[in-house]
């Protein structure tokens, strides 16, 4: 569905992506951990148009989508969740996820998505008025992936959804990812510094450090590689 191939990406005169290359299959989910500073989130970044490469080429569906603009991206059925959430934290839960549905126009559609969201988040519909900035850290992450699912996506990238939530909401967020993923049949790409619970829910992995990916396989083989337990499995 998405092959990444010799992808680099400079910030000013620093590269940060220096080759990278992964595939991403149809309806799988893909995990993409490493430490701080690795180049994770800059290769979803660049996935998404939100930054421009320098060298190598996206390719979607058999496109070249490299340097599109985001807002086409999206309109190919690509939707990233950001690192930090970035909800607009003075807008309603419910503008939120209208916001999301920006490129759809039919009234039907658009409260499908919504009753969908609410089904896989029931407490977005108990606070579907209330200002978003207000809401939990994990509130917050699940209407982050609710806005993203509001656009119809078929490929979903998301950055860190374990990131600042309670430790209880965690494993709730993460049933929730594999639920979007097999009752959608969405394809995710996933980064996320808990390695242990991103590799427990993906098919496939791959180790980015300092810009380069360094091992790729399967998930279960990954958490049994004692380099990746040593680095980022806390020894495990």
């Amino acid at each position: 569905m998405l092959e990444v191939k010799n992808l680099t990406v400079k910030y000013g005169a620093i590269a940060a992506l220096h080759g990278v290359s992964l595939t991403v299959k149809q309806g799988d989910i893909v995990t993409l951990i490493g430490g701080n500073g690795a180049g994770k989130t800059t290769t979803l970044k660049a996935i998404s148009g939100l930054l421009r490469t320098q060298t190598g080429e996206v390719i979607y569906h058999g496109r070249n989508i490299a340097n599109l603009p985001p807002h086409q991206i999206v309109k190919l059925g690509i939707s990233h969740v950001p690192e930090g959430r970035m909800i607009f934290a003075n807008l309603t839960v419910l503008e939120n996820l209208r916001a999301g549905a920006y490129l759809q126009f039919d009234k039907e559609t658009i409260q499908r998505e919504m009753d969908y969201v609410f089904n896989i988040f029931p407490r977005l519909q108990e606070r579907v008025k209330q200002v978003a900035g207000t809401l939990s850290g994990g509130e917050q992450q699940m209407l982050s992936i609710g806005r993203a699912l509001m656009s119809k996506p078929k490929f979903l990238m998301l950055d860190e959804p374990s990131l600042g939530i309670a430790p209880l909401l965690v494993k709730t967020i993460f049933q929730k990812i594999v639920e979007i993923n097999r009752q959608q049949n969405i394809t995710i790409l996933l980064v996320e510094q808990n390695a242990n619970l991103a590799l427990e829910v993906s098919r496939y992995g791959y180790v980015l450090e300092t810009g380069r990916i360094t091992l790729r396989d399967q998930s279960a083989a990954l958490r049994q590689n004692p380099q990746v337990r040593s680095a980022y499995l806390g020894g495990i």
